[in-house]
């Protein structure tokens, strides 16, 4: 008897995953007024800290969406989300 005639249950459909990058937070600057030079000063590095903060995440979702778009070519096959 051939298998294709037998009254076995139908496979499950596969289920398919989609690994997606993280969202990004907007990027916030502190607020400043400084009132001399000193806070000045602070209020540079603190600007410095949350722009290298931003760039990070940035730099995380570009790496991300290469490495999707690197394995999806490999697959022979696009990625895209929706």
């Amino acid at each position: 008897m051939l298998s294709g005639c037998s009254s076995a249950p139908p496979s499950p459909a596969p289920q398919i995953i989609r690994l997606t990058c993280q969202s990004l937070t907007p990027c916030q600057l502190p607020p400043a007024s400084p009132a001399n030079n000193g806070d000045l000063l602070d209020q540079l590095t603190q600007t410095e800290a949350a722009w290298a903060s931003c760039a990070a995440q940035v730099n995380i979702l570009i790496t991300c969406q290469q490495r999707q778009k690197q394995q999806g070519s490999e697959d022979g096959k696009a990625k895209t989300d929706p």
